[in-house]
Order: structure tokens, then sequence, then C-alpha cells
């Protein structure tokens, strides 16, 4: 016997608190303050839902959740430094010192 299940647990926006509260650590646009609920789906039909437990931030744009104190991503690594010899120092590749 086969049995194949799909089902999720997805968060979803239950209501904005303040518009445009933040910037979004994903893409960069605007990212609102909400209050989520986490759903449970069975073959793509809500099942279960139960409140976050406190607001987070929500872009519209990339639908990323992140919570309001996080920080930024760290900016990359500069190119030049990751083709550096680690032993005498020199870049590889022949690109300028």
């Amino acid at each position: 016997m086969f049995f194949f299940f799909v089902g999720g647990l997805e968060q979803q926006v239950r209501q904005v608190l303040k518009t445009g509260a933040g910037k979004c650590i994903n893409c960069g646009s605007r990212a609102d303050l909400v209050e989520y609920e986490k759903v449970f789906k069975l073959f793509f039909v809500p099942v279960l839902r139960w409140p976050g437990k406190e607001p987070l931030m929500h872009c519209p744009g990339c639908s990323l959740f992140f919570p309001p104190a996080a920080p930024p991503p760290p900016p990359p690594e500069p190119l030049l430094d990751v083709l550096r010899c680690s032993s005498c120092g020199s870049h590889w590749l022949g690109a300028p010192n």
C-alpha cells in the first residue's frame, strides 16, 4: 500500500500593525510590522491556525518574515581579498595588488 501525504506549515499575515516600519533584510524594500498566524495545511487546505507569539516584520515583495531587531546581513567580502594568496599576500589570476 502506498500513501501520499501533502501538507505543511506556513506563516500568514493576520493584521498589519504599521506600514513601512522598516527595511527588508533580504531584498531591501519596505517591510511592514505585522501580527501573524501559523497555518497547518493538509492537501493545500488550511486545517489548523494559531496566532504567532510576537509581531514580526513582513516584506510583501519577497514574502519574508523576520524579527524587528534583525541585524542587516554582513556586506559581501571583496572578491580581490578572496583571491589573495594566504602565504605571500599577492593576488591570484594576475589581479593588481
